[in-house]
């Protein structure tokens, strides 16, 4: 059952009328609930008012915040089925670095040229990585036309914060911040629309990101990450400026390892210059040399040792500021590349290879701890720790020691050999 939006628009001009901060729309629409997680979620808004008042926020604010607002479990679904964490690596990249979405990016390069320059000019930002961010977080802007994607950024992070327990604290953190932007007038609630997530506008920024990094580059007054593509990309270069952007360099060179490489050292953490990966047996994939040899960078197998090999460099830790995935990072710099007119990369990605359901990394996770390969925990989540665990077995197993789980690994673990 929907809420009556004419009465709760009533209430609302009611207590705009009186001094009460009574949260009339919560009256509405406990009215209206269906069943007991409806009335759930109902109560937790009228719970976390106090909250929001503590924060500045109105009661006319919250009131038009929340008018309408039901629970969506289609976000938590979301929200623990995010194709960077549970696609393999190159089905996340043949669908993020695709030919339609490097044909517009360079289609909005002479679009918005002048805008490009002007935001190189200003913030030493790459601007084929700000077109990259753009085509990954909103495919340019298009996502808006697409209803299904799009959710009111409030009720999304209401939902976060009351029915996913692993993110209630970022939920409750992000929609603080969303009301604050809603109190601040720079968009109005029927427009503040985003992801499941919370991520709004064009380059998609969560809210407490919008606070601190978004900008009003169009000089009319609000920092519109909306419908202002100006603010929106000035927005991003200002947040990737202010986290340590390195100007005029790039965020990082596939490589071709040889045979006999130390694969141990691809863990992301051993750092080295590309003169001592070089001397190592690392070079460029297409032969050229580095441009500047004495830049610090990190070995990354985003598929194991038999896919592309990446040494990634400062830039690349900049772009995971946005989202906090190497292959995130990766698809933003290569879709950058593509854009900038580069090809596609030499490496092949071991298509054949199974990669683990999260039941499956757990088991993998269970049978290390068994063998006396500390995992840090048994939660499917392979994360530094159950890599290091991999990469010892292997080591001490006849294994190339690359870190990567696969369903020839969990096969060989469950066997001993």
């Amino acid at each position: 059952m929907q809420v009556n939006l004419g009465i709760v628009r009533h209430l609302i001009n009611q207590v705009a009328k009186t001094s009460s901060v009574g949260l009339v729309i919560l009256a509405a629409s406990s009215m209206t609930a269906s069943s007991q997680t409806a009335a759930g979620f109902d109560k937790w808004i009228r719970d976390f008012w106090p909250a929001a008042r503590a924060e500045g926020i109105t009661a006319n604010t919250y009131n038009a915040a929340f008018a309408g607002a039901q629970l969506d479990m289609s976000i938590v679904k979301r929200a623990n089925n995010q194709p960077e964490f549970v696609k393999p690596i190159w089905s996340y990249l043949d669908s993020a670095v695709n030919e339609t979405r490097i044909k517009n990016g360079r289609k909005m390069k002479q679009e918005h040229a002048k805008l490009l320059q002007r935001l190189e000019s200003r913030f030493g930002v790459d601007q084929h990585v700000l077109l990259a961010i753009w085509g990954m977080e909103s495919a340019y802007g298009a996502i808006f036309k697409n209803t299904a994607l799009i959710k009111p950024t409030i009720q999304s992070l209401a939902t976060l914060a009351y029915a996913d327990k692993s993110r209630a604290k970022f939920g409750r953190e992000q929609l603080l911040a969303a009301l604050k932007i809603l109190q601040n007038g720079d968009v109005a609630p029927k427009d503040m629309q985003g992801s499941w997530a919370g991520a709004m506008g064009h380059t998609q920024f969560i809210p407490t990101t919008y606070l601190a990094k978004a900008v009003d580059f169009d000089g009319d007054g609000r920092r519109d990450i909306w419908r202002s593509v100006d603010d929106a990309l000035a927005s991003s270069a200002n947040l990737l400026e202010s986290a340590g952007w390195e100007t005029g360099k790039t965020w990082g060179y596939e490589v071709a390892l040889p045979k006999n490489f130390p694969f141990e050292l691809a863990d992301g953490k051993h750092s080295k210059t590309l003169a001592q990966w070089a001397e190592l047996g690392a070079k460029r994939a297409a032969g050229q040399a580095y441009p500047r040899p004495s830049d610090d960078a990190r070995l990354i197998l985003p598929a194991g040792y038999n896919g592309p090999a990446f040494l990634v460099l400062k830039n690349f830790a900049m772009i995971k500021r946005y989202n906090n995935a190497d292959s995130y990072a990766l698809a933003v710099g290569h879709l950058a590349d593509r854009i900038r007119g580069g090809g596609g990369f030499a490496g092949e990605w071991p298509r054949s290879d199974r990669v683990l359901k999260r039941s499956e990394r757990k088991e993998l996770q269970t049978v290390l701890n068994k063998l006396g390969y500390d995992t840090g925990g048994i939660d499917g989540r392979l994360g530094s720790k159950s890599r290091a665990a991999i990469r010892n077995w292997q080591k001490r197993n006849g294994h190339v020691p690359d870190g990567f789980a696969s369903g020839k690994l969990l096969e060989a673990l469950k066997t001993g050999r």
